[in-house]
Formats: structure tokens, sequence, C-alpha cells
């Protein structure tokens, strides 16, 4: 009985102690959004009122009159979905050959693939710049979607998930005749989709909020992303918080709506790391 209590009250205080860790880590999301539905007059006052009379859209219409905001939102939602393709499926092949096929330096390419793990990204700027200015895709989206899209992250979490595959399924769909890309596409990607959701997620969430590479490539705003778009909402002298904070809630929308399509692969694939190679 005092076992069963014992229990009962660490799971209570988990419990507690994972609300209180929510609510603070909430709590600036919230009154972001909170303020986003004030008027200019209410959005220092102290205390704030939450008086549902006192909301207004005025800061949302007045986002939509600072630039072309729905182009700025196609060019991020391209930019962030076929780079979140093309890292998922690059990670999948690169995943499934480090972790299903014994070849000489295997090892030593998962090492040296994690190793960039190692490297800012600060580093490796001009370098990947002066390639994309060599290739003509400077101020063009295709320079802010091709760099990012093979990641060393994506990649170590594919192929530490591909391990837990008991290769006894490879060599009963080998014995059926199916050849290595079948057994990649109908029966490594399938058992692998909670790995594949993780990664998706993750990789739609960094190029959705990517400022600093785009900042560096795209120079017209007829390429601005939503980041770009947003940064310039911030003046030399002053800033439009209501505007701003109405901006901010609209960008984070599509990576809320996104998390919620895969949150029930998100928990299983983001502990793929936990297996041993």
């Amino acid at each position: 009985m005092k076992g069963e209590k014992l229990n009962s009250f660490r799971k209570f205080a988990y419990d507690i102690v994972s609300v209180v860790v929510c609510i603070f880590f909430l709590t600036p999301v919230l009154w972001s959004v909170f303020s986003a539905f004030q008027s200019s007059g209410n959005l220092f006052t102290f205390p704030p009122s939450f008086d549902p009379r006192s909301f207004t859209l005025e800061n949302f219409r007045a986002v939509f009159a600072t630039g072309n905001v729905p182009q700025y939102a196609l060019n991020s939602f391209i930019v962030a979905t076929l780079s979140s393709l093309l890292t998922v499926m690059a990670s999948a092949m690169a995943g499934f050959a480090l972790a299903k096929y014994k070849f000489l330096g295997r090892q030593f390419i998962l090492m040296l693939i994690i190793s960039v793990l190692l490297v800012p990204l600060q580093v490796l700027m001009v370098p990947v710049f002066l390639v994309l200015k060599t290739l003509g895709w400077v101020n063009n989206l295709i320079g802010i979607i091709i760099p990012p899209a093979a990641t060393a992250t994506g990649t170590f979490m594919m192929r530490q998930y591909m391990v837990g595959i008991p290769d006894d399924v490879l060599e009963a769909a080998r014995i059926d005749g199916a050849t290595d890309w079948k057994i990649f596409w109908r029966v490594i990607l399938p058992l692998s989709a909670p790995a594949l959701g993780a990664v998706c997620i993750l990789s739609f969430t960094w190029r959705w909020n990517d400022y600093l590479w785009p900042l560096i490539v795209i120079n017209s705003q007829q390429n601005f992303t939503l980041q770009l778009s947003l940064a310039n909402l911030i003046g030399t002298n002053t800033v439009e918080w209501g505007t701003l904070l109405a901006y901010a809630t609209l960008v984070m929308i599509p990576v809320l709506i996104v998390f919620l399509c895969f949150q029930r692969y998100f928990l299983k694939g983001s502990l793929a790391g936990s297996v041993k190679a």
C-alpha cells in the first residue's frame, strides 16, 4: 500500500511540475497572441485588460497593409515545403544506406556526418554563397531551398531509427524477389513513418523560421519570405508593436498546423536516437 501511495504521489508531483513548466514556456506565446488583438492604447497598460470588448482587428489589418503578405506567405510555403520534402528523402536514403548496408568506411562516413553538427553555420556561409553565385541562384528561392535540404540531424535520426528495423524483414522481402529500391519504398519508408514525421516537423519548422540565410541570399522584396518581411516592421526609431505581434501570430499558425498533423509521429521519431547502433 505504501508503494502504491508513493507512486501515486510521484505521478501527481510530475503532473504538477509538467503543468508549471508548460505554463512557464507558453506564457510569452499566449501574451503575444493576446496583445495582437489589443489596440495601441491598451497594449502597454498594466495590469493588462482581459475584457473581450477591448479586442480589435486593427493590427491584423495593418499587417496586410505593410506589403504583399500573400506573396511572402507563398514564398515561405514553397521554401519550407520543398526543402522539407528534400530533407526527408535525402535523410531517409542516407539513413537506410548507413543502417542496413555494410561497406568499407561506413562508420567513418557516419562520424563525418555527425561531426558536421559541430560546424557553425557562420563558417559555411561564405563558401556556400560563392557556390550559389556561380550557379546563378542568388536572389532566387532555389538558393534557400537546396543548401539546407541535406541535414546531418535528419540523417542521424533516420539512421538510428532504421537500425531498429529487423534485418529479417528485409531478407524476407529479398526472398520474395523485391529489389533494394522496392524494399526502401515498400518496407523501410512505411516502417519509418514516426521518424519521417519527426524529421518533417523539424525541417519545416527550421525552414519556415529561417531568417539569416534568406537575408543573405534574397535581396528583392518579390522573393521575400515572411521572416524577412516581419523583420522589416522594425524601424530605425520606432516599432509598431501591435502590428509586429499580429504578424508574428499569423506566422506561427502554419507551424502549429504541421505539428498537430504529425504530432503522433513526433514523439516516437524523436526518440530514435536512443536506439543503440
